[in-house]
């Protein structure tokens, strides 16, 4: 399991990474606090503290740098 920091503060960044999530294979999931939603589900994001960073969680060590290299945008 690997982990991430992401900033989704607007509105077309969720937008954004919930479409560049979406395309990369394996599970992820963000989590705020002790909050942990889907994060490929913008309903689930959007339940979420948004002004906080969020981590995002990679189930599968082996995905880490195709997400870095897709989400590069909104890692912090």
């Amino acid at each position: 399991m690997a982990e991430l920091n992401i900033s989704l503060n607007t509105i077309e960044k969720v937008k954004g990474f919930v479409n560049a999530v979406s395309s990369l294979d394996g599970d992820y999931d963000l989590s705020s606090d002790r909050y942990v939603v889907d994060a490929k589900s913008i309903m689930g994001i959007f339940s979420l503290d948004l002004g906080k960073v969020l981590k995002l969680i990679i189930r599968d060590d082996s995905l880490l740098d195709a997400a870095k290299a897709k989400l590069a945008d909104y890692i912090v």
